[in-house]
């Protein structure tokens, strides 16, 4: 019986790899579809009692799906993560606002990486990676571009007085006025990029800003959940959701009318944990008798802390008839993993070292030998007047910020150890339990952070006096006005 069980294991990994080698430089048409501040439970699929995703929920069905996939605590941090396969801190990224949110010139991002491959790349919607030119999505190997600015729509560093509705947009080099609800449009113009860009390799990065703050959903959803008696920013934040939902619906439909089903990797995640509203325990409102509360899917935290519900996200792979529906995928992986892993389906070699490493072997099975490793995840956000080490050294309780996930356990702010495998809330502090692995990772926390420290080179900038996105807005705004955008014809 060993035996046997020895020679299916090595059977299967054998398969994994020459699977994995025939799928490395296929090409697909990837779409990367990222929302902002959703986090881990606020899908049907991944067990929420009344929110109503059937479209995500059968994207889902139809996916290999990570179940141990994380981002950093922050929106800056992940997304510079995500374009280029390294610690943010490598990027240089440590806050999401000011000179500290600019992701380092200095290496090859993910569309420059599929460029050079053959693809043709465009972003929709949110990119909060720099607003200086030379680190616009134009100048970082985007050949579309269609974004608003920096942070959120509405925020002080977007277009002066922007809304959720009819939002101004920069549409490469051009500001336009847009119709819709902000979601609607950035998926408008994501089909009508695809539809004309569907004869060579693709990769669409659909980068929402819902459900982030402020919390506004379209009208139809809006008063859905008024009408259970939802206040106005929960029903923002869960209608963006649905309204998210929605918008899927229309993109897997649109991707069958026009025979790209079977050749297009679908990928959904969200950018880090869920909003602090979702930990709210009280009464939101009720649905044919039955009380409705907020689901928090068992995890501690949320976003800006270094705990489980600030890191955990969706990861869904769809690639029909290439990944397995329905293949739950539990190896540890995060954020710094997706370069790789594109770069590799696009045939593409990784240059320089990156953090991260190549997802497609899990992919192909989930059982296949999977080294562990040490994660690190950090808020960053300190304050501009700090040492040269900075507040974040500081290894006092609650203070520092940071947290080091391996496949067991999970360490958070230096003392406390929670082992993840067998209490996923983290509500028992083991460290006395395991003085030898609270050791290796606070170890290990400390090698990474010298390493990461010299490369922080935006570290000091945090306060700028002009905002280039507003002064391009006013140069239009006063030289030929804002024009309307029509919304495409599907």
């Amino acid at each position: 019986m060993l035996k046997m069980r020895v020679l299916s294991f090595l059977f299967l990994s054998f398969m994994s790899f020459v699977y994995c080698e025939e799928l490395k430089g296929t090409k697909p048409n990837i779409i990367f579809i990222l929302t902002d501040d959703q986090g881990k439970g606020q899908l049907g699929c991944e067990g929420h009692p009344w929110l109503e995703t059937p479209y995500i929920d059968k994207l889902f069905s139809e996916s290999s799906y990570f179940s141990d996939f994380h981002m950093s605590p922050t929106c800056t941090p992940s997304r510079a993560a995500l374009m280029t396969g390294n610690y943010p801190f490598r990027n240089g990224v440590t806050h999401t606002g000011g000179a500290r949110a600019r992701m380092t010139l200095k290496i090859e991002t993910l569309p420059e990486a599929l460029k050079s491959l053959g693809y043709t790349t465009g972003i929709f919607g949110k990119w909060h990676l720099g607003y200086e030119e030379a680190y616009q999505p134009h100048s970082r190997g985007f050949d579309e571009v269609f974004i608003h600015g920096y942070g959120g729509i509405g925020q002080p560093m977007d277009v002066p007085n922007n809304k959720y509705e009819n939002p101004i947009i920069r549409h490469n080099e051009t500001f336009v006025k847009t119709e819709g609800f902000c979601t609607d449009v950035f998926f408008d113009q994501a089909l009508a990029w695809i539809k004309k860009s569907k004869d060579k390799p693709f990769f669409a990065y659909i980068s929402t800003n819902a459900p982030h703050g402020p919390y506004i959903a379209p009208k139809d959803k809006r008063e859905k959940f008024k009408k259970l008696g939802f206040k106005s920013g929960d029903a923002g934040f869960y209608g963006m959701i649905e309204n998210i939902d929605d918008n899927v619906g229309r993109l897997m439909t649109k991707l069958k009318q026009w025979d790209l089903d079977e050749n297009t990797l679908v990928i959904f995640m969200s950018d880090n944990g869920f909003a602090s509203l979702v930990i709210n325990e009280k009464k939101l409102g009720q649905r044919n008798g039955e009380d409705l509360y907020s689901y928090q899917a068992g995890l501690r935290g949320y976003k800006k802390t270094p705990y489980e519900g600030g890191t955990l996200v969706p990861a869904f792979f769809r690639w029909k008839g290439k990944f397995k529906a329905g293949n739950k995928i539990s190896g540890l992986s995060a954020h710094i993993d997706l370069f790789p892993t594109l770069v590799e389906l696009a045939g593409g070699e990784i240059q320089e070292k990156r953090d991260g490493r190549s997802l497609l072997p899990l992919l192909q099975n989930p059982q296949t030998k999977w080294n562990d490793r040490n994660l690190f995840f950090h808020i960053g956000r300190w304050g501009n007047n700090v040492g040269p080490d900075g507040s974040q050294y500081d290894k006092r309780p609650g203070r520092a910020g940071f947290a080091v996930r391996n496949t067991r356990f999970r360490l958070v702010n230096h003392e406390e150890l929670y082992d993840i495998e067998n209490d996923p809330g983290e509500e028992n502090n083991v460290a006395k339990q395991y003085p030898e692995v609270l050791q290796e990772m606070q170890k290990s926390y400390d090698a990474w952070w010298h390493e990461m420290r010299p490369q922080m080179v935006n570290e000091g900038h945090q306060k700028m006096t002009l905002n280039p996105f507003h002064v391009k807005y006013k140069e239009q705004l006063d030289s030929v006005g804002i024009p309307l955008l029509a919304r495409p014809q599907l």
